[in-house]
């Protein structure tokens, strides 16, 4: 199958100017899609598509694809995350008599395509063009509120040394251009290390991350770890695993190095989100902490210093100036088909659930987030059945008679 495949320098040479001559389709998810997608592209759902041709015997093809018509006039290109779900419908199109074509290595070689003529095309200083945006357009909007969350929740304090970790995406690029921004402020005494792990990234998504991080000026320390090898075969909560087993070899670095705070890049969209997700999935009233000490590294101190920043202002940012960070970087995700369904997508399923939730219901309340938000603030512990605090549960019960 490997005559389907088609490169990006090769798309953009000879057939991307002659947008009538082609139908380009992104087989990634609407939220994917929506983070970054080749100009052109019509967003067609690798699980949709691979439907429509599987009833395309039945004349049922335009009602599943409602968004695209296939014309065998024209070449088909497609892309993923990967080759593996591009190439089984590239086949599926060739053998139903289309003219196909798959775009190698998927949507990160347009971003790898990109970044290199950024750095041909563009004289100018690109991280100075960035850091001055940050400064000016979006000071109110994202540095003083970065700002704010560390002088509010006290994240910061004379002479810490912070680890801050980035993981090749939007937010904790940025949370890592804001710490060298608060840095030339040197209103206090602090040190910081720029920390990528590298869990078993494939080989293009690592280098976006590196290029990105000499494009912005980010001096990056890269660790590796057999994170993703550990996990392979865990075929129940394997993101569980993940997530605690990247946690334990964050930590140990950040000891590594001296540092005695770790910088996570999780902002306000998430914490609502985790709210959220607690009360729906968990059935418990929970929040993600602007801070938490270590449990089993000894002076180590966890910090989410994008804590008040919203994602929306974020894009944004990254939209100005026209950056190109992963969204997912998951060998995973790359590697697992979208043609069913699967355990490695749940919890981001559920995440997105609460996020098109909280949308819907900002249409009838607009202050929906921030009273989300607050209300982890404003517990009153009177009008609570139970709680749990230091691992002991309280019943309203144990203290109602003594009023």
């Amino acid at each position: 199958m490997n005559e389907l495949l088609l490169t990006i320098e090769d798309f953009k040479r000879n057939l991307f100017e002659y947008k009538e001559k082609y139908i380009l389709l992104d087989l990634r998810d609407g939220e994917q899609y929506m983070y970054g997608h080749i100009p052109n592209a019509i967003n067609c759902r690798a699980d949709i598509l691979n439907m429509a041709l599987d009833n395309i015997q039945s004349g049922d093809i335009d009602k599943v694809l409602s968004n695209v018509k296939l014309e065998k006039n024209k070449k088909i290109i497609i892309y993923s995350d990967s080759n593996k779900d591009s190439l089984i419908l590239g086949k599926k199109l060739y053998e139903l008599g289309y003219d196909v074509k798959v775009i190698k290595d998927g949507y990160v070689s347009w971003i790898l395509y990109k970044m290199e003529q950024e750095v041909k095309d563009d004289e100018s200083d690109k991280n100075a063009e960035v850091e001055l945006s940050i400064r000016k357009k979006f000071h109110k909007k994202i540095f003083s509120k970065f700002a704010k969350a560390i002088k509010t929740y006290e994240l910061l304090k004379p002479n810490d040394k912070v680890m801050v970790c980035i993981s090749g995406g939007k937010d904790s690029m940025l949370m890592a251009k804001l710490f060298q921004e608060l840095k030339r402020h040197d209103r206090f005494p602090f040190e910081l290390e720029f920390v990528v792990m590298d869990p078993g990234y494939n080989n293009a998504n690592r280098n976006v991350i590196e290029k990105n991080a000499k494009l912005l000026d980010i001096p990056i320390k890269i660790f590796e770890t057999p994170i993703f090898d550990t996990v392979v075969d865990i075929e129940k909560s394997p993101c569980y695993l993940c997530a605690r087993m990247r946690r334990g070899y964050l930590y140990s670095y950040a000891q590594k190095l001296g540092c005695n705070k770790i910088a996570l890049g999780h902002h306000y969209d998430d914490v609502i989100e985790t709210i959220l997700m607690g009360m729906l999935y968990g059935a418990q009233i929970q929040t993600m902490m602007p801070k938490l000490h270590s449990t089993n590294f000894e002076g180590l101190e966890l910090i989410r210093p994008l804590y008040l920043v919203r994602e929306e202002d974020i894009i944004k940012w990254r939209e100005y100036n026209e950056l190109y960070f992963l969204q997912c970087a998951c060998k995973f995700t790359d590697e697992t088909s979208s043609l069913m369904g699967n355990s490695l997508k749940e919890s981001s399923s559920k995440r997105k659930e609460v996020k098109n939730l909280i949308k819907e219901l900002k249409k009838v309340n607009p202050y929906v987030e921030g009273n989300i938000f607050k209300s982890v603030e404003n517990v009153n512990l009177s009008t609570i059945i139970a709680y749990k605090t230091n691992g002991h549960k309280y019943s309203f019960l144990d203290s109602y008679d003594e009023k």
